[in-house]
């Protein structure tokens, strides 16, 4: 179990930062009444599954 652990832990922590920073790139930015505004147009379900793995992972490495 540890082992598995592991292995989820390490694909958490990649796909969380690799998808998070996709995420934070797609990003559009625009002028309005003389403020820059940002609006995210990313899909952020792939960073809400690898934060779930990273903890599944954490989880089964206490053990």
């Amino acid at each position: 179990m540890k082992l598995l652990g592991t292995i989820l832990l390490i694909a958490g922590i990649l796909g969380t930062i690799v998808f998070g920073i996709r995420a934070l790139e797609d990003s559009e930015s625009f002028n309005l009444l003389g403020l820059d505004v940002a609006v995210s147009s990313a899909n952020w379900t792939p960073v809400i599954i690898s934060v779930v793995v990273l903890v599944v992972g954490l989880l089964l490495r206490r053990k």
